[in-house]
């Protein structure tokens, strides 16, 4: 701005935009890590070059549940295409061998009376509304079969029994697809991001859970997984390695009543994967912790499962959920706005095995904590106290105002009389 009004040299201002960017530090962001599951659940994983994909087709009901629905429907329409135009052509054949073809046939004389094998079917045309007839069971009533011809009672049973198969089999994908696990688990919501606290004396890795249904999730249990990247004393690098942790329930079997939101707790131990990660380094770490939630659907019996994931950037540490669930009016109310929220509280920088080494680290944390909050309540019943002298001063100056001198009247009698205005 102040090159372009010549108060100051444009080379002088370039210079001095260089030399400031020259001597501050350049910061390169650390690259992000894909994550191996997304936060709806989904797999983040590629397969590629694939060279038995016959496999596919031997168990092909569960390719076609897998198949999205546009690629099912096509699938389904041309089977019922091809059937009725190869059972078409069939009962064409049958006709054309017997002789219904033939106009002759169409107007016999009075001495000989022909008996087709199938009524008005005198083109591949008829043909084809005829097998559309027989393999969905419509019968017009325009077109019927004889006793005539064997052939075309085998024809009969045989296409009927090819239309029951893939009635059954298109029946039985679209109610898989359409009852499929996955769809129960869009209303099994985990929070957004994860918090590091103390709960009992140790510093726990939570997050919350819920369900918004009222059908419940009947043997939920959750099960916690740190992915990381590591390599083995050998040398060998294994991209993927899986971890499982252990979650602090108290029931032995592992399961949760799921009735409402529920903060799952894992206690960092000597056993956690988390041991030696303080808040400081927590930022570097390219670890990614997977949580699964399995169940059964209590309304169709369905086995379900709802993944989730948090990595580094998603962690808080020294934070708390907020509690939603209240009384209200004899009913336990849950609100759903604050599912996410979180408030900041004490809790030691150090890591997990600094504090079980050193346990007063955590009574000098909860010490200031108790300290600074003590200050805060001190500041804010001091400017409390402040804002009510200023409010009585301030009533009082108002009421000064407002007050009407005395004045006094002599009248020519000399008497005196005092009247306020």
């Amino acid at each position: 701005m102040l090159a372009r009004k010549s108060i100051i040299p444009e080379e002088y201002v370039l210079a001095r935009i260089a030399a400031e960017n020259l001597r501050k530090p350049r910061i390169r962001d650390r690259p992000r890590k894909a994550r191996f599951i997304a936060k709806n659940g989904a797999c983040n994983l590629a397969h590629k070059n694939i060279r038995e994909q016959g496999r596919f087709l031997q168990d092909i009901f569960t390719t076609l549940v897998d198949l999205k629905w546009r690629h099912t429907l096509v699938i389904f329409t041309m089977s019922f295409l091809c059937s009725w135009l190869l059972f078409a052509m069939m009962w064409w054949l049958v006709a054309f061998a017997h002789g219904d073809m033939d106009p002759s046939t169409e107007n016999p004389s009075n001495s000989t009376k022909w008996t087709p094998c199938v009524t008005c079917v005198r083109s591949f045309t008829s043909a084809f509304l005829f097998s559309i007839e027989v393999q969905v069971t419509i019968g017009f009533g325009g077109r019927m079969m004889t006793e005539e011809c064997p052939l075309a009672i085998t024809v009969l049973i045989l296409q009927n029994i090819v239309g029951l198969i893939i009635n059954a089999v298109m029946l039985g994908c679209i109610f898989m697809k359409t009852a499929q696990a996955h769809r129960r688990a869009e209303t099994l919501i985990f929070s957004r991001q994860a918090v590091i606290a103390v709960r009992n004396g140790k510093l726990c890795f939570m997050f919350r859970v819920g369900d918004l249904r009222k059908s419940m999730i009947i043997s939920a249990s959750v099960r916690i997984q740190v992915v990381r990247k590591t390599t083995t004393p050998e040398g060998e690098v294994i991209p993927i390695h899986q971890v499982d942790i252990p979650v602090d329930n108290p029931i032995e079997s592992n399961n949760i009543f799921l009735v409402a939101p529920l903060i799952i707790c894992h206690v960092i131990d000597k056993r956690s994967p988390l041991y030696d990660i303080s808040a400081s380094d927590l930022a570097l770490q390219d670890l990614e912790l997977i949580v699964i939630l399995e169940g059964v659907v209590e309304t169709t019996g369905i086995t379900t499962q709802a993944r989730t994931s948090y990595v580094a950037e998603e962690i808080l540490w020294g934070h708390r959920f907020v509690p939603i669930v209240t009384e209200e009016e004899g009913v336990y109310s849950v609100d759903y706005s604050k599912f996410g929220n979180t408030v900041k509280v004490a809790a030691p920088r150090c890591s997990a095995r600094e504090l079980d080494e050193k346990p007063s680290i955590l009574i000098q944390t909860l010490q200031k904590s108790e300290l600074s909050h003590q200050n805060s309540l001190r500041k804010r019943n001091s400017m409390r106290r402040n804002n009510s002298i200023r409010r009585s001063n301030s009533m009082r100056r108002t009421n000064s105002s407002l007050m009407v001198p005395k004045v006094q009247f002599i009248t020519p009698e000399g008497s005196q009389s005092a009247s306020e205005t």
